[in-house]
Protein backbone atom coordinates (compact mmCIF):
# COMPACT_ATOMS: atom_id res chain seq x y z
CA UNK A 1 0.00 0.00 0.00
CA UNK A 2 1.01 3.36 -0.75
CA UNK A 3 -0.11 6.87 -0.38
CA UNK A 4 -0.90 9.31 -3.07
CA UNK A 5 -1.40 13.33 -2.61
CA UNK A 6 -4.72 14.64 -4.47
CA UNK A 7 -4.53 18.04 -5.09
CA UNK A 8 -7.83 18.11 -7.37
CA UNK A 9 -11.36 17.02 -7.86
CA UNK A 10 -11.17 15.98 -4.06
CA UNK A 11 -14.83 15.31 -4.07
CA UNK A 12 -14.74 12.53 -6.02
CA UNK A 13 -13.31 10.94 -2.74
CA UNK A 14 -16.65 12.04 -1.05
CA UNK A 15 -18.22 8.31 -1.01
CA UNK A 16 -14.86 7.56 0.91
CA UNK A 17 -14.90 10.99 2.93
CA UNK A 18 -18.69 10.10 4.19
CA UNK A 19 -17.22 6.53 5.86
CA UNK A 20 -15.87 8.88 8.62
CA UNK A 21 -17.44 11.63 8.90
CA UNK A 22 -21.20 11.14 8.09
CA UNK A 23 -22.05 15.02 7.11
CA UNK A 24 -20.85 16.17 3.68
CA UNK A 25 -21.17 20.16 4.66
CA UNK A 26 -18.64 18.87 7.99
CA UNK A 27 -16.02 17.76 5.22
CA UNK A 28 -16.21 20.95 3.21
CA UNK A 29 -14.97 22.93 6.13
CA UNK A 30 -11.36 21.04 5.72
CA UNK A 31 -11.32 19.16 2.37
CA UNK A 32 -9.85 22.57 1.06
CA UNK A 33 -7.60 23.60 3.35
CA UNK A 34 -6.69 20.11 3.77
CA UNK A 35 -3.84 17.76 2.24
CA UNK A 36 -5.72 14.89 0.68
CA UNK A 37 -4.03 11.54 0.66
CA UNK A 38 -5.26 8.65 -1.04
CA UNK A 39 -4.27 4.40 -0.06
CA UNK A 40 -3.72 2.49 -3.04
CA UNK A 41 -3.37 -1.35 -2.66
CA UNK A 42 -2.77 -2.79 -6.73
CA UNK A 43 -3.81 1.15 -8.08
CA UNK A 44 -7.09 0.50 -6.41
CA UNK A 45 -8.29 3.56 -3.71
CA UNK A 46 -9.05 1.57 -0.31
CA UNK A 47 -8.65 4.54 1.96
CA UNK A 48 -8.42 8.50 2.37
CA UNK A 49 -7.24 10.78 4.65
CA UNK A 50 -7.36 14.59 4.99
CA UNK A 51 -4.48 16.04 7.49
CA UNK A 52 -4.84 20.19 8.28
CA UNK A 53 -2.13 22.65 9.10
CA UNK A 54 -3.29 24.12 13.04
CA UNK A 55 -1.36 26.47 15.16
CA UNK A 56 -0.41 23.42 17.61
CA UNK A 57 0.89 20.77 14.73
CA UNK A 58 -1.47 19.30 12.67
CA UNK A 59 -4.38 17.04 12.36
CA UNK A 60 -6.14 14.44 11.24
CA UNK A 61 -9.29 15.41 10.38
CA UNK A 62 -10.58 12.59 8.48
CA UNK A 63 -9.37 8.80 7.80
CA UNK A 64 -11.26 5.93 6.03
CA UNK A 65 -10.84 2.28 4.44
CA UNK A 66 -13.17 0.99 2.86
CA UNK A 67 -15.46 -1.66 4.54
CA UNK A 68 -13.73 -4.51 2.07
CA UNK A 69 -10.10 -3.37 3.31
CA UNK A 70 -11.04 -3.04 7.16
CA UNK A 71 -9.15 -5.28 9.94
CA UNK A 72 -6.55 -5.96 7.86
CA UNK A 73 -3.83 -3.36 9.11
CA UNK A 74 -4.34 -0.92 6.20
CA UNK A 75 -5.22 2.01 8.78
CA UNK A 76 -2.53 1.16 10.89
CA UNK A 77 -0.09 1.45 7.59
CA UNK A 78 -1.56 4.22 6.39
CA UNK A 79 -0.91 6.28 9.98
CA UNK A 80 2.51 5.02 9.74
CA UNK A 81 2.97 6.42 6.28
CA UNK A 82 1.58 9.98 7.58
CA UNK A 83 3.87 9.94 10.62
CA UNK A 84 6.58 9.43 7.94
CA UNK A 85 5.08 12.81 6.10
CA UNK A 86 5.24 14.68 9.79
CA UNK A 87 7.89 13.94 11.55
CA UNK A 88 8.83 16.34 14.35
CA UNK A 89 5.19 17.58 14.54
CA UNK A 90 2.12 16.84 16.89
CA UNK A 91 -0.38 15.34 15.57
CA UNK A 92 -4.33 15.70 16.69
CA UNK A 93 -7.40 13.75 15.83
CA UNK A 94 -10.73 14.18 17.18
CA UNK A 95 -12.93 11.19 16.99
CA UNK A 96 -16.26 10.09 18.72
CA UNK A 97 -16.97 8.98 22.54
CA UNK A 98 -18.51 5.91 21.69
CA UNK A 99 -14.84 4.05 22.17
CA UNK A 100 -14.85 2.40 19.19
CA UNK A 101 -12.19 4.43 17.69
CA UNK A 102 -10.33 5.79 20.68
CA UNK A 103 -8.78 2.05 21.22
CA UNK A 104 -6.90 2.03 17.70
CA UNK A 105 -5.37 5.72 18.07
CA UNK A 106 -4.10 4.44 21.14
CA UNK A 107 -2.90 1.36 20.32
CA UNK A 108 -1.05 3.83 17.44
CA UNK A 109 0.73 5.72 20.19
CA UNK A 110 -1.71 9.05 20.76
CA UNK A 111 -2.73 9.87 23.68
CA UNK A 112 -5.56 11.83 25.41
CA UNK A 113 -5.71 15.49 25.19
CA UNK A 114 -8.53 17.14 25.55
CA UNK A 115 -12.53 17.16 25.26
CA UNK A 116 -14.87 18.89 23.30
CA UNK A 117 -17.83 19.23 24.79
CA UNK A 118 -21.19 18.58 23.43
CA UNK A 119 -19.00 18.67 19.78
CA UNK A 120 -21.32 16.20 17.85
CA UNK A 121 -24.72 17.30 19.13
CA UNK A 122 -24.04 21.05 18.65
CA UNK A 123 -22.03 20.86 14.78
CA UNK A 124 -24.38 18.15 12.69
CA UNK A 125 -27.69 18.63 11.57
CA UNK A 126 -28.21 15.06 12.59
CA UNK A 127 -27.37 12.52 15.57
CA UNK A 128 -24.92 10.03 15.09
CA UNK A 129 -25.37 6.56 16.32
CA UNK A 130 -21.90 4.51 16.70
CA UNK A 131 -21.72 1.21 17.80
CA UNK A 132 -25.04 1.32 19.75
CA UNK A 133 -24.00 5.04 21.36
CA UNK A 134 -25.20 8.78 20.67
CA UNK A 135 -22.26 10.60 19.69
CA UNK A 136 -22.00 13.77 21.93
CA UNK A 137 -18.40 14.75 22.99
CA UNK A 138 -15.23 15.02 20.48
CA UNK A 139 -11.71 13.55 22.22
CA UNK A 140 -9.23 14.84 21.19
CA UNK A 141 -5.98 12.60 20.74
CA UNK A 142 -2.31 13.67 19.98
CA UNK A 143 1.05 12.30 19.32
CA UNK A 144 4.31 13.55 19.13
CA UNK A 145 5.85 12.35 15.89
CA UNK A 146 9.59 11.70 16.71
CA UNK A 147 12.70 12.99 14.05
Amino acid sequence: MHLQTIQHHKKEYLPLLLQADEEESQIDTYLDRGTLYVALEEERVIGVAVVTEEKEGVELKNMAIDVPYRKQGYGKRMLEQLFAYYRGQTMFVGTGDSGLTVPFYEACGFTYSYTIEHFFTEHYTEPIIENGVLLEHMIVLKKDIPL
